[in-house]
């Protein structure tokens, strides 16, 4: 039954947020500026700030009931002043969360809510896989990439100074000191690591601890490591309020509390200041539960909609993995005129399109890669030479051509080959070696979102067309590719164009009725590699890619990516070159096969679990933010997308004209 709409007046400047407004309307809480009316609820920020002040006044001499506002669990990349909206929010009628004074709703929620739906435990046992593989806490913005402490630790968790949940909690500040001091008598000759709050390192706050508190075997931690590294070295972890004593319960530890956190009391933590009413024992799944994915309104703004937690957990890892990427900035010289904007947003901003010793060298392909800072050879600059980083399209790009000008949703990013390169490594080798040896439930996200892929009808270019009338017997599809394509020039022997693959898979299934579709850019005149295709017994220009491997028996390709469309879809591909969905016993193959790729014999989970989630980055153009490829699949399905801007074309002109210029004097 859907809950009754509520109006909540506010009086204070932080409810003119566009976001927060977005949520509790969603949420079904029209927040309006004012006095309130009968029947009206007062709005509330937390408990102790201005905000709460006022409305506690204004609660007070009209008698209307307070609803109070606060972050989620999961809020955004960096701590709120630091200016980003969250991306979920708790609404409390009975009280802050953290308010150990009186029951909250979260708290009536953990006591009393029966936790026996199936479906709920099976979701939430899927976010909290999710959550502890990606690194993403409340505040995201962590690196996974630092070393992490040694491990035999004992983990003291520090809070900001004046945090309501600390006094409404049942502490105070001389509780972080007694928290210490019992912490080493509990534990002695051990280390301990005292974990600073992101927005003391960040200068926003001041904590309890100090480096004059980094004696005695102490040592101070700010570093932004992710729960799962951090909690990972320790023997022990003490806490007074914080929501890393949450996590810490999430990663399997049995925290030391001394306050009275909404997490304490349920018989997952050592409680030292014990609440008589809590005596419901809980399972951490049944914690969890409650807390993150039955409590919070979490917000999508990608659809501008409440989600589940795991979106959040996805949205996070996407943002967070775009800020660890970029944070150091990129130099793309030589990068084309048309291809700068699109990429400065994609890389948050962080590219500069001249030489730069400082920054990480971004080459587009299998461009060039010579040496061009400064005076010299490549030996004389090592730091740059090892920065080199190639970038080429994703594998769900966009609606309409690259060749044509229009701006990618995701592109990949490699910093030891390229993914149609056999003749190296690449970061998607290892990432498919990787998932190949995730257990089958670690698979579910893949699982879901090829089923997704299959369903929006999802391809790299979405194109679409007519579908031709096939004629009748076992169909094998060949698709064409582009003459000079490098996966074909570093991925084939021979053969190692379109005729000559015509002509085998003709050999190989003479009684077939073999199929060929040029690739869309030969039949736009935009790229070299038309053939007669003499052999096939039908031609499918300008047909829809997924019409014909829907009727497809089997497909025949040398490198082309509608083999791995066509692989995630069911249909048996035979590949005569090296396509990076080869050799890992998914396909069967003629050609000349690394034979590294032996080492893992990944499931098609597995290979998606890769191919779409793991190796390429995706960047939202409605919102502008980097999103996890579920919304890209959305956005490619549904829209809306951004067209080929008009003064693309005019910027690959002129790029041209100056190129065909300085040919002419070299």
């Amino acid at each position: 039954m859907t809950a009754p709409r509520r109006t909540a007046r506010y009086v204070s400047g932080g409810f003119l947020s566009r976001r927060i407004r977005r949520i509790a309307q969603l949420a079904g809480v029209d927040l309006r500026p004012g006095w309130p009316k009968p029947g009206d609820w007062i709005a509330a920020w937390g408990h102790d700030g201005p905000s709460a002040r006022r409305a506690a006044a204004l609660s007070a001499r009209t008698g209307a009931p307070i609803l109070r506002f606060e972050d989620a669990f999961l809020r955004s990349l960096h701590p709120g002043r630091a200016g980003e909206p969250p991306l979920g929010l708790l609404i409390d009628a009975a009280g802050a969360h953290f308010d150990a004074r009186q029951p909250s709703e979260l708290e009536t929620l953990l006591a009393t809510h029966p936790f026996d739906d199936g479906d709920l435990i099976a979701r939430t046992r899927q976010t909290m896989a999710e959550m502890a593989r990606s690194g993403v806490t409340k505040y995201a913005a962590t690196r996974p990439d630092l070393d992490p402490p040694a491990p035999g630790y004992v983990l003291v968790i520090d809070q900001t100074r004046g945090d309501a949940s600390i006094r409404l909690g049942g502490a105070s500040e001389a509780t972080f000191r007694e928290m210490l001091l019992i912490a080493r008598e509990e534990n002695p000759g051990a280390r301990l690591l005292i974990k600073t709050h992101p927005e003391t390192a960040a200068g926003h706050r001041t904590g309890h601890y100090t480096e004059a508190d980094a004696v005695h075997g102490a040592t101070l931690e700010p570093r932004p490591l992710p729960p799962a590294t951090l909690l990972a070295g320790a023997t022990k972890v003490y806490t007074v309020s914080s929501q890393l004593g949450f996590e810490a319960i999430l990663h399997g530890h049995q925290p030391v509390t001394y306050g009275q956190p909404f997490y304490a009391g349920w018989g997952l933590d050592d409680d030292r200041a014990p609440l008589d009413r809590r005596r419901r024992k809980l399972t951490r799944v049944q914690l969890f539960a409650g807390a993150m994915l039955l409590y919070p309104k979490w917000y999508d703004p990608h659809r501008d909609r409440l989600c589940e937690a795991v979106d959040v957990v996805r949205m996070l890892e996407a943002r967070a993995r775009a800020w660890r990427e970029d944070r150091e900035g990129w130099a793309a010289p030589g990068m084309r005129l048309w291809k700068r904007a699109p990429l400065r947003r994609f890389l948050s901003g962080r590219v500069t399109f001249r030489d730069d010793p400082a920054r990480r060298r971004l080459v587009w392909g299998a461009g060039d890669t010579s040496f061009h800072v400064g005076q010299g050879s490549p030996a004389d600059h090592p730091q740059i030479t090892r920065k080199i980083c190639r970038m080429e399209d994703g594998f769900l790009r966009s609606r309409g051509l690259g060749a044509e000008l229009v701006p990618p949703l995701s592109l990949v990013l490699d910093r030891q080959g390229l993914y149609y390169d056999p003749t190296r490594r690449s970061d998607l080798e290892d990432a498919i070696i990787l998932a190949a040896a995730l257990p089958p439930e670690a698979l579910a996200r893949a699982r879901a979102l090829r089923a997704a892929v299959t369903a929006a009808g999802v391809t790299k270019y979405n194109l679409g067309g007519a579908v031709p009338d096939l004629p009748p017997g076992r169909m094998v599809l060949v698709p064409g590719q582009v003459a000079d394509d490098a996966s074909i020039r570093l991925g084939t022997s021979e053969p190692s164009d379109n005729a000559g693959l015509l002509r085998a898979a003709r050999a190989a299934n003479p009684d077939a009725v073999i199929v060929y579709k040029p690739h869309p850019d030969v039949e736009a005149g935009l790229r070299e590699g038309a053939i007669d295709a003499a052999e096939a017994d039908l031609v499918a220009t300008r047909a829809d890619p997924l019409a014909l491997i829907a009727r497809a028996d089997a497909v025949w390709t040398l490198t082309s990516l509608l083999g791995f469309e066509a692989l995630i879809r069911g249909v048996p591909v035979t590949t005569l070159g090296a396509p990076f969905y080869a050799g890992w016993g998914l396909t069967e193959d003629r050609g000349s096969i690394p034979a590294r790729r032996r080492a893992a014999r990944p499931s098609l989970d597995a290979l998606v679990q890769a191919v779409l989630i793991d190796y390429p980055r995706y960047f939202d153009p409605v919102t502008g933010a980097a999103c996890p490829p579920e919304t890209a699949i959305h956005r490619l399905a549904h829209g809306p997308l951004p067209a080929r801007g008009p003064g693309n074309r005019l910027l690959a002109k002129a790029q041209g004209a100056l190129a065909g210029r300085a040919a002419l004097w070299r």
